[in-house]
């Protein structure tokens, strides 16, 4: 095989299994981005080993659901909804020792309780934290809450 051939090969491939998902991430970023207001927010998925579980991701307003997509995804659809009417907001607290090396800096964590699923963690800068609360108590009246989920504390 001629030399010039195996390195247009080679550079080839570096494109395709490096730039182009590095693009596609950017541009599903900005999709995202323009079908509602959009914010960096982290989910905990696994609460095994307290500290980790951290999964980073963004967060979007659509209508009246919260919806999450991790942020190394190559998929469009959300990875988690969270419907206003059936979510209340838990507890908030600082990121421990451990979580704070694998959080963004200055984050809060919040607790938010599904009726009939259970509760997770999220973690967000201070302003999408004021940003939710307010998108969690404006639900339109007789749109509260409506469920018995108790509220445990993190752990």
């Amino acid at each position: 095989m001629d030399w010039l051939l195996v390195t247009w090969l080679a550079a080839l491939a570096v494109l395709v299994f490096l730039v182009l998902p590095i693009c596609w991430l950017i541009v599903r970023r900005r999709w995202l981005a323009r079908r509602g207001g959009l914010f960096d927010c982290s989910l905990r998925l696994r609460t095994r080993t307290p500290g980790t579980g951290w999964v980073l991701g963004v967060a979007r307003y659509s209508q009246d659901t919260l919806e999450w997509f991790a942020a190394f995804s190559p998929v469009v659809r959300p990875r988690m909804v969270f419907p206003r009417a059936q979510t209340r907001a838990g507890e908030q607290r600082a990121p421990d020792q451990i979580e704070s090396v694998l959080l963004f800096d200055d984050q809060r964590i919040i607790r938010l309780e599904t009726a009939g699923v259970g509760s997770w963690e999220l973690s967000m800068s201070t302003d999408s934290l004021t940003g939710l609360l307010s998108w969690l108590e404006a639900a339109p009246p007789g749109q509260g809450f409506q469920g018995s989920v108790p509220l445990r504390p993190a752990g």
